[in-house]
């Protein structure tokens, strides 16, 4: 195939490219094995670290999201042991099928994804926007956000249900509109 002493570099520039391009797909891999934001944040920090470290076994930048991944999922599941001390988790069976489903989204669809995500969200009010977005930013449950909000919980799940329903229907419509236009 050719000289084997010829291999692949990864500059720095080119590396960190790579990685602000990818970083939506890790991100959403990442979401989708750790349920907190905050772990997201520490496990794709450390799997940066790790990623510049280890990156001459990188042999093609078309091969960087899948290695990425890898190495990704390692440190999830690190920051998983740390939640299993706090409170009970998805059991392994159920992560692995997880971290499967997350492999096979390539950076185009999470691109897409988001992009509608983006444009769903900005039509919503800026109170509803911030009511589908709490669940997110916080470690609080639905109960302390309803008895903030002066609201029973029973009716702020009925509320977030019925908003995110219409945030699942406009993303599918824009993905949709996508697909077609393309």
């Amino acid at each position: 195939m050719g000289d084997q002493d010829s291999q692949f570099e990864l500059t720095e520039p080119d590396f960190l490219t790579l990685l602000m391009k990818c970083e939506p797909a890790l991100r959403a891999y990442a979401r989708s094995l750790v349920p907190d934001w905050d772990l997201v944040d520490e496990a794709l920090q450390e799997a940066s670290v790790t990623m510049w470290q280890k990156r001459g076994q990188l042999q093609s930048a078309d091969g960087f999201v899948p290695w990425a991944r890898v190495i990704l999922r390692f440190k999830c599941l690190r920051q998983l042991e740390k939640l299993r001390a706090r409170r009970p988790l998805l059991s392994d069976e159920m992560l692995e099928t997880l971290a499967h489903r997350g492999l096979n989204r390539s950076v185009n669809e999470v691109s897409d994804r988001e992009r509608a995500l983006h444009t769903c969200l900005n039509q919503f009010s800026t109170e509803h926007r911030q009511l589908l977005l709490a669940p997110h930013r916080s470690t609080s449950s639905v109960v302390k956000l309803a008895a903030s909000l002066g609201k029973s919980p029973n009716a702020l799940y009925k509320l977030l249900a019925r908003l995110r329903e219409q945030l699942t229907q406009c993303i599918q419509l824009r993905i949709a509109a996508e697909g077609e236009s393309a």
